[in-house]
């Protein structure tokens, strides 16, 4: 029989420890096993983000601010529209109600939960992408105003190749949501890599003959294989991934209640992402890919931090809503948000003060010029002012959730989106596509004051309630 030497059973008996030390560390209080779920996330996204940075740099070299590129993020822009509005909104509604459930009746009322909640959501999204498909003809010379006709018409082929994504992504979304419910948070945040890499992998492959639609065909196969790997680790918990209506439940009820207001405020926050691709579309040649390139280090931050914070506190909000823990809820609300704000402020100064240098660094070769870089770096600079407010904003965001007054965040997109519009249209005039990057972060600027005016008022009903 084979022994291991010395050495290496020292490393795993203290890999052990380590492990039951920070197991013992983190269950000791409601703050610090939301900290371990942050740490956890924000480190396996930090690996996920440079993963997608790498993505970037590649498809810099190769396209640039070219045609091919404009096409493809405009030919995005619907099907991720959509999933954000179905998969996405689906979880801040169903993660709550589940764990509710769960605790309260178990289990098997959970999953009876989850098989129906899938039936409609399996349902929404083939609705939507058969809409979209048939739609196709009217929206994107909309979207793309300004593309010449031949740009238009490889526009529309690879918005029918990105479809696919639609189906596949909004599930995995939904079955992710799940894990993290059950404080499995790893896999579902290392797990969007997988897109980055097959993306990579495509482009450096094909992208010679193939063009812009090795971009389409690197994002279907990696949605094809996240899908893949999150349904199996949610099949090894035992959860069953068949939908199957079990009738309208006062959970399922609950949840669709949730739900219609937040698919109507995910309509209209992500119309605000629509309305800014569409107003680059009609600047000059090249505003389109400037205005996604100016963006990637605002979303690597929003990404490490917001979608962090938002994963890692949802399922603990719900669960002290559940407990009606107010006090240990505004505890930590607060104590987040004071972290949260000391911990980006300083980074952002940073990257504000180096955003040109940043940005030749990352994509300056091959397509992509020293005029890219210095118009890229303005871009960039405009989408940073709004980093602070909107990580510390996706804790109020995630407390609304848990307290299930989703229709409060309706009408702050609805805000939002008129905001939006307007600043877009009078800053662009005024400063082109760099206008449109500072509209966005004068916009979350305003909506993160609304949401915490909302959180403050829904803290204190809770409180007067209890008294």
């Amino acid at each position: 029989m084979y022994r291991f030497p010395p050495h290496m059973n020292n490393m795993n008996n203290a890999l052990q420890l380590g492990l039951h030390w920070w197991n013992t560390w983190q269950d000791r209080s409601v703050n610090r096993r939301i900290f371990a779920a942050i740490i956890t996330v924000g480190g396996l996204t930090v690996l996920v983000k440079l993963a997608a940075v790498f993505k970037e740099v590649v498809i810099a070299h190769q396209f640039g601010t070219s045609d091919a590129l404009d096409a493809f993020l405009i030919a995005l822009v619907l099907p991720q529209f959509a999933i954000n509005l179905i998969g996405g909104s689906l979880n801040a509604a169903l993660i709550p109600t589940y764990i509710q459930v769960r605790e309260r009746d178990g289990q098997v009322a959970a999953q009876r939960l989850l098989s129906s909640v899938m039936v409609v959501t399996a349902g929404f999204l083939i609705a939507m992408s058969v809409i979209l498909a048939l739609g196709a003809s009217y929206m994107l010379p909309l979207l793309a105003s300004g593309f010449a006709s031949e740009k238009l018409a490889f526009t529309q082929s690879l918005f029918y190749l990105l479809l696919a994504t639609l189906v596949l992504s909004g599930v995995s979304t939904t079955w992710g949501a799940v894990l993290n419910a059950g404080n499995r948070f790893a896999l579902v945040s290392a797990v969007p890599m997988t897109t980055s890499i097959v993306t990579v992998l495509v482009v450096l492959a094909i992208a010679k003959d193939w063009g812009g639609y090795a971009l389409a065909v690197g994002m279907v196969g990696g949605a094809l294989i996240e899908t893949g790997l999150v349904g199996w680790r949610l099949a090894r918990e035992g959860i069953s991934l068949v939908p199957r209506w079990c009738g309208m439940s006062p959970a399922v009820k609950q949840v669709l209640e949730q739900y219609s207001p937040m698919v109507a405020g995910a309509f209209l926050m992500g119309g605000t992402t629509v309305v800014s691709q569409s107003m680059a579309a009609m600047l000059d040649p090249g505003s389109v890919s400037a205005l996604a390139y100016g963006s990637k280090v605002t979303n690597l931050l929003l990404g490490i931090g917001a979608v962090a914070v938002s994963t890692a506190v949802l399922p603990h909000f719900s669960h002290l809503v559940a407990t009606t823990d107010w006090r240990s809820l505004r505890h930590t609300l607060v104590t987040y948000s004071r972290f949260l704000l000391i911990a980006s402020l300083p980074v952002t100064a940073a990257l504000l003060y180096f955003s040109e240098p940043v940005v030749a660094a990352l994509f300056q070769r091959g397509a992509f010029t020293e005029a890219d870089s210095h118009l890229v770096g303005q871009v960039q600079a405009m989408y940073l002012l709004q980093v602070p407010l909107y990580v510390v904003s996706m804790l109020f965001v995630r407390l609304i959730s848990a307290l299930k007054a989703n229709h409060l965040m309706m009408w702050g997109n609805f805000i939002n989106l008129a905001i939006c519009i307007a600043l877009n249209y009078f800053l662009m005039q005024r400063f082109g596509v760099v206008g449109i990057a500072l509209a966005t972060s004068l916009m979350y600027l305003i909506s993160s004051c609304y949401l915490l005016l909302v959180s403050l008022r829904l803290m204190k009903q809770k409180a007067d309630e209890r008294g």
